[in-house]
């Protein structure tokens, strides 16, 4: 009778397993801009960017590469308000790839462990099973801490360090000193031994506290201190995509940045679309000139 039973149990068994895979692959992963987080890829890869002018051109730039290899891409219709919601949203499967930041997306996923000296493995242990973290660019946008030609000039200034000399003259503050990674004035005493007078958000302050892509920075001609004890938590921008849609046609596509994107090009990019210029020629022009479309 056992044998019997066995054949028409099995039988059961992968009806039932039939029905829920073919539930899964209709409930998740599908999200609001029609993307999919299963390999089956039944649409595009919907690419998505927060409202700022470096994701929606580092978006475009996306889209544009993998226009030229072949890949299928739609533009999601929604604009998130900030990098750590577009992370959330590659995450839940509402869009396949976005552009992300390095500490920005730690801070949106805190679960993972930090590997001291290999932020790769450290973005990877944060994420998620399908959800990949692709090598990231040169440019970053992270925290930098500048200061004029003429108090560079005044003081002996190159890096943070050098700050020391002016003592508590000098204050600190700036647009982006109230942002996440800014470094405080304790952790700048305990890596460099400098004390400086907090400022705030004053535009006037005597070492200004910027994000790299701050347009600013070379139309001011502002010199950029180094921060060797690496106070101030990197940036980089890369490519956070749902794996399904990592594949190597897509992978050396998007690499094709890694080394021409830097920091200086991404802020000109910004500035163009800042200044009224659509991402998308800008991107295209860009990738253009660089001879990066392929």
């Amino acid at each position: 009778m056992i044998s019997g039973i066995r054949p028409a149990f099995r039988t059961a068994a992968l009806a039932i397993g039939s029905v829920l895979i073919l539930s899964g692959c209709a409930s998740g992963g599908n999200g609001a801009d029609g993307s999919s987080a299963y390999a089956d890829r039944p649409g595009p890869v919907v690419i998505g960017n927060d409202s700022s002018a470096e994701s929606r051109v580092v978006a475009a730039l996306y889209g544009e590469l993998l226009t030229a290899a072949g890949e299928k891409v739609r533009m999601a219709t929604t604009r998130y308000t900030s990098p750590a919601d577009t992370v959330h949203a590659v995450v839940a499967g509402t869009i396949g790839l976005a552009p992300a930041y390095e500490s920005t997306m730690l801070r949106a996923l805190p679960r993972g462990q930090t590997v001291p000296g290999d932020m790769a493995a450290t973005l990877s242990m944060a994420l998620p099973p399908g959800i990949d973290a692709l090598p990231p660019a040169a440019a970053q946008r992270g925290i930098v801490l500048a200061v004029t030609g003429a108090t560079a000039r005044r003081h002996g200034l190159r890096g943070i360090a050098d700050l020391g000399r002016a003592g508590k003259h000098l204050t600190i503050g700036g647009p982006a000193a109230g942002d996440p990674g800014a470094p405080s004035a304790a952790s700048l005493t305990k890596a460099y031994g400098v004390a400086l007078t907090p400022a705030g958000s004053s535009p006037t302050a005597d070492v200004l506290v910027l994000r790299g892509t701050d347009p600013r920075i070379n139309g001011d001609g502002l010199t950029v201190l180094a921060d060797p004890a690496h106070v101030i938590p990197p940036e980089h921008v890369f490519p956070l995509i749902s794996a399904p849609y990592a594949d190597l046609a897509g992978r050396k596509a998007l690499a094709r940045l890694n080394d021409s994107l830097t920091t200086g090009q991404l802020a000109a990019l910004a500035s163009s679309v800042d200044a009224g210029e659509a991402p998308s020629k800008a991107a295209r022009t860009w990738l253009g000139a660089k001879g990066l479309l392929r």
